[in-house]
């Protein structure tokens, strides 16, 4: 991590995330403060830099710690135990997938690209989950002799593992991935429908006639960045672990012998919340698991979760610059460098203010438009956010985007992507280590086929 700066206020509090006083922030709220103003004084965010993506390390940590705790106490002794990963598409960046690894979190992959970010953070096989609903031939050949687990959606698709089964022997585990709730007023997108008449019938077929097929993948879709209900998905993962045992008393034995719960919790965060706001409630969860299908704990199943946004989307913001204000419709619009396009559906839209020496902005509330840089009708960040009078060269926070916020990059109007940059606040300062690099105009030109420059005039 880069050099810490001295700065005021430096001696906050530390150990847990909870309130640091009655009424007042809570540690990680302190933290967050500290990382806004140490990276508008080192340059981490400035004119040259209006817009940076900032990743809270200590709160990644003590999340990843809490979704190990709340398990680990349910699980049998002496049986196979849970194996956790995190959703890649949430925050596809090495440097997040290594710090999780190394807190015993694997990767959870959906494409051949996340796999090789998976690979690059060196995440071992066996702690990577491979579920893409587009996998080609070629892609399912590498993934016979890695090592990885593979869950498969389709009959087409296991038509195609038949085939190259034949071709060469297997290291990797297999399993199909099951949708316990497409019924409910929706159409199965990934995995295969359960209610869809036959479906249940051909799934225990299918592992009757394959062996090798030796896990179940619950997938409960989410639409919005609020999740599913933990009640909703625990009746999805209790339908697929009473499929497993109809399996296995169709096969006489226990084939299918390692669940996989998926992902699907809110990260926690609401609007209006008080405190620390990053983090789901893990133990409630692996408690009402324990409630509802108390048989995933009896350790016959090794159990495989995939969590995504309830595991970063709390630890991390973005931080743009207020670069104009007009007055629009009888009310102020701030113009900023973040908009829908980077923060989508990935924030509750929580939001903080800060002056220009990045210190939070005092003064009344007032009704605000918030605008990004992007030339589309649909731009508008917030309509009548409640925040303190803002000002040209004051800094806006976009909270609750360390999940999906970084992995969205607004290319449209050619915007080029952010910086990213990881943050530590102790006694001694805020540091700050870079985990992607802002990009420069000539990568981006260069990424727009420069090489290519003459392609349609000369070469057709």
């Amino acid at each position: 991590m880069s050099e810490a700066a001295p700065e005021e206020g430096t001696d906050g509090p530390s150990g847990t995330d909870g309130p640091s006083g009655a009424g007042g922030p809570s540690e990680g709220e302190l933290r967050r403060e500290r990382a806004v103003r140490a990276a508008v004084v080192q340059g981490i965010v400035g004119e040259e830099r209006p817009l940076a993506g900032l990743l809270d390390v200590t709160g990644i940590r003590r999340t990843a710690r809490a979704l190990q705790s709340a398990f680990a106490p349910l699980v049998a002794p002496g049986g196979p135990g849970v194996r956790h990963t995190f959703a890649v598409r949430a925050t596809p960046l090495v440097p997040v997938l290594r710090l999780l690894y190394e807190d015993r979190i694997g990767a959870e992959v959906a494409s051949a690209a996340e796999l090789a970010l998976a690979r690059a953070a060196g995440v071992q096989p066996g702690h990577t989950v491979l579920d893409s609903p587009t996998k080609t031939v070629a892609e399912l050949r590498e993934a016979l002799g890695s090592g990885v687990l593979v869950d498969v959606d389709d009959a087409q698709e296991l038509e195609r593992l038949d085939a190259l089964r034949g071709e060469a022997a297997a290291t990797s585990t297999f399993g199909v991935r099951v949708d316990p709730h497409a019924d409910e007023g929706r159409r199965a997108v990934f995995g295969v429908p359960l209610a869809d008449e036959g479906a249940r019938e051909w799934i225990v077929s299918a592992f009757a006639e394959r062996p090798w097929l030796t896990r179940l993948h619950a997938h409960s879709e989410v639409k919005n960045a609020g999740g599913v209900a933990p009640e909703r998905l625990a009746e999805g993962v209790r339908r697929v672990y009473e499929l497993a045992e109809e399996i296995n008393a169709a096969a006489g034995r226990r084939q299918v012998d390692a669940l996989a719960l998926g992902g699907g919790l809110a990260a926690g965060v609401r609007e209006g919340d008080v405190g620390e706001h990053a983090g789901a409630d893990f133990a409630g969860y692996a408690a009402l698991l324990q409630e509802r299908v108390p048989g995933l704990f009896d350790g016959r199943y090794a159990l495989v979760t995939g969590f995504g946004r309830s595991l970063l989307a709390g630890h991390g913001f973005l931080l743009a610059r207020v670069e104009y204000v007009r007055a629009m419709g009888g009310r102020r619009l701030a113009v900023t460098h973040v908009g829908t396009r980077m923060a989508g559906h990935a924030c509750g839209r929580r939001l903080a203010a800060y002056d220009a020496q990045g210190r939070p902005k005092e003064g009344p509330a007032l009704a605000q438009d918030l605008a990004g840089p992007a030339q589309f009708d649909g731009e508008l960040l917030a309509s009548g956010a409640e925040l303190p009078e803002l000002e040209q060269g004051d800094w806006l926070a976009v909270l609750d985007t360390g999940a999906y916020g970084f992995a969205r990059h607004q290319a449209y109007d050619s915007l080029t992507r952010p910086g990213i940059h990881g943050f530590a606040a102790g006694a001694e300062g805020v540091r700050f280590a870079t985990v992607r690099s802002p990009q420069t105009l000539a990568e981006f030109v260069t990424e727009s086929g420069a090489a290519h420059t003459r392609a349609l005039t000369d070469d057709l």
